[in-house]
């Protein structure tokens, strides 16, 4: 038995094509649905957009306030690092560990460092890493570990003079330094460069 006209044009449906393209409509397309032919096709067919043009652009980074070779900006401190940088090198820690570690003790790593091993330069660098996030410098003239191997001395003095530059007493310390300002070091929110923040 075969099937009559009439029977097989129900059971073969004849699928219509679009004027311009040609593409076969779906019964989903016809009726407003995801087809290319449907209503909102233009909106389907859209790239999402991409992650980059969300992100948020970080700040530029702010420079030094003195150069690496300005040294006898403050002689007094050019002198002693000269002499003795472990102390230049005290003094700056516990200002840019605030206040958890002390003078004294990262003083007398950095000179235990010195004289075992004669790579300070290793430990010192790691701190001018830390002061460039915690107040958005810039890594110039050259990477930290760079400058720290080629010119120790001077890095020290800058690092001395940059805080210094901030409001900071390095004679006082980091306590000394909170109660003078009128801060109390406990409540002291974490500084953060707003560039490093997610």
């Amino acid at each position: 038995m075969y099937p009559k006209p009439d029977d097989a044009a129900a059971l073969y449906p004849r699928q219509e094509s679009a004027p311009a393209t040609g593409i076969p409509m779906s019964g989903a397309g016809r009726s407003g649905g995801v087809g290319p032919n449907a209503p909102n096709a233009y909106y389907h067919q859209q790239a999402a957009p991409t992650a980059a043009a969300f992100a948020m652009q970080a700040p530029p980074l702010a420079a030094w306030s003195t150069g690496l070779c300005d040294c006898f900006d403050d002689c007094s401190n050019c002198c002693v690092t000269c002499l003795c940088p472990c102390i230049t090198f005290g003094q700056v820690a516990e200002i840019i560990d605030r206040g958890s570690t002390s003078c004294g003790a990262s003083g007398a790593l950095y000179a235990l460092i010195m004289l075992l091993t004669g790579c300070q330069c290793v430990y010192s660098c790691f701190y001018r890493a830390k002061m460039r996030a915690q107040y958005g410098l810039q890594e110039a003239p050259c990477a930290d570990c760079c400058i720290h191997w080629c010119c120790e001395p001077c890095a020290l003095c800058q690092e001395y003079r940059e805080l210094k530059k901030r409001g900071f007493d390095m004679n006082l310390g980091w306590h000394a330094n909170m109660e003078r300002q009128g801060r109390s070091p406990a409540t002291m929110p974490p500084l953060m460069h707003p560039g490093m923040t997610r």
